[in-house]
């Protein structure tokens, strides 16, 4: 009895110790900063467009945050390009494989395996000489059960299966990462076709007012009234317009094209361009607190998960360096004829324990678990760097937006300077105040003061959008 019960002990010590075998699954705890940027985060950015943003830092994050730009265009279009994009499909597909690999894992590996067998042979065998008939013919017939099961005292196939759970849980954050991109992607796509447009539009107008000046110098010219350099200077500069708008052309329609795909259509299925009219910028913005973000975003939760699976890693290859036991036992028939199979006569039965010490592997075992705690290490550190990332990640987007208003604000000036320009000197044109030159000058002024303000208003939208990416956002498509 009391070796009994020293072995009893004995097991539980092993067991406790195969516990030990692993380094830490969670990672150390992250740096925590008193806020994302070199400057503290603004509660409000300058205002443009008669809208200033407001930074709620710590509010309650929003699911379907493209919904905040007012367009029920835009929502359709990212509520079709998450049904329907074939990428996040695939992922989607690989990720339940990965679950139901992970099942057969467990299946195979913690819980006993029992199988039927059956066989049925006809053999002959040699006589002696003299004593019989020379030759013997003769039927087998065999059925049974195998039954077997690993003990992992040592704990090879809990931290395997442990290691398979954790890149389970890996690409599955993978995957919500992979949604959030696409729904970010899809909202930067038509803030940026709907520029291009507008910038294409507004470009072909510069072109149109450049030519009619081309037109007006070479009058000029020909009159003596301007010299030749102010004729090469106004060819040079509609040149250089031409020249700009083959190359946004081709960015425009890239962009559409660009938006079909993500969506899930060919690109001559793209849709018609929204206008940033219709767009309307976020004015409540949500900032989570560093601590929050570490929670939301998928990347660090990937990479978090990858330290857990390294670490498992390392408590097998570990384990690998003690015992294997394992269990097997059969109990079945034979017979030689089919009516006396399952009788008491035939049955036969085995059972057996079996250990396995690895001795001399060439250095092969421990080679393996220095590489598993490399690994491991390498995982903390990509760890260290997705939470720094992410950090800089929200501050870069923090500061960007401050300076997109800054300068749509100069924009905005600018063009409405122009704007109050052109109006006067188009005024004064129809009185006869003023020369029709200078009326097309000032109107390619306000061209070119529009073009500035297109851009900036649409870079608002688009690191709008992009902050609401870094935040790490749970998704949620339903309405």
């Amino acid at each position: 009895m009391v070796r009994w019960k020293h072995a009893a002990i004995l097991a539980a010590v092993i067991t406790l110790a195969g516990c030990a075998f692993a380094p830490p699954a969670k990672p150390p705890a992250p740096p925590t900063p008193a806020h994302y940027a070199v400057q503290p985060t603004p509660t409000d950015t300058a205002k443009a467009d008669d809208v200033a943003q407001h930074f709620s830092l710590g509010a309650r994050a929003v699911p379907a945050w493209w919904r905040l730009y007012g367009s029920d265009t835009l929502d359709a279009w990212v509520d079709e390009g998450l049904r329907n994009n074939p990428s996040l499909a695939a992922t989607q597909h690989t990720l339940d494989a990965a679950h139901q690999l992970l099942r057969a894992q467990v299946g195979a590996n913690m819980l006993p395996t029992l199988d039927a067998q059956g066989q049925t042979s006809r053999q002959r065998a040699l006589g002696f000489p003299g004593l019989g008939p020379p030759t013997n013919l003769y039927d087998v017939y065999a059925g049974q059960l195998a039954l077997s099961y690993n003990f992992d005292l040592f704990g090879a196939t809990r931290h395997g299966i442990e290691q398979t759970a954790a890149q389970v849980d890996q690409q599955s954050y993978e995957f919500d990462a992979a949604k959030r991109a696409l729904a970010a992607n899809i909202v930067i796509a038509a803030i940026n076709a709907a520029s291009l447009e507008e910038q294409l539009s507004t470009s072909e107008r510069l072109s149109t007012l450049m030519h009619e000046q081309v037109t007006l110098t070479e009058r000029s010219y020909r009159l003596g009234a301007a010299s030749q350099d102010d004729l090469l200077a106004v060819q040079q500069q509609a040149a250089s317009i031409d020249t700009s708008i083959p190359p946004l052309r081709s960015q425009a329609l890239r962009a559409r094209h660009a938006l079909a795909v993500l969506m899930g259509r060919t690109p001559d299925q793209a849709p018609s361009n929204l206008t940033l009219a219709e767009l309307h910028l976020p004015v409540d913005v949500p900032v989570s607190v560093p601590s929050d973000l570490l929670q939301q975003r998928p990347d660090v939760l990937a990479a978090e998960a990858s330290v857990h699976a390294a670490s498992a890693q390392v408590g097998v290859a570990t384990a690998n360096l003690f015992p294997h036991i394992s269990l097997s036992a059969t109990l079945g028939s034979e017979a030689f004829k089919p009516g006396n199979l399952f009788t008491a006569s035939g049955s036969v039965w085995s059972a057996g324990v079996s250990l396995a010490q690895p001795i001399f592997h060439g250095g092969a075992l421990m080679a393996q678990r220095r590489a598993a705690i490399a690994n491991y290490n390498a995982s903390l550190a990509q760890y260290q760097q997705a939470v720094l990332n992410a950090f800089q990640n929200v501050a870069d987007t923090l500061t960007a937006l401050n300076q997109d208003a800054l300068t749509l604000q100069a924009a905005t000036n600018e063009a409405a300077v122009a704007s109050q320009s052109f109006t006067d000197i188009d005024a004064r044109y129809r009185l006869g105040a003023v020369s029709y030159p200078e009326a097309v000058i000032s109107e390619q002024h306000l061209q070119s003061a529009k073009l500035s303000e297109i851009q900036a208003r649409a870079a608002r939208m688009s690191d709008t959008a992009a902050l609401f990416q870094s935040m790490g956002t749970p998704l949620a498509t339903a309405r």
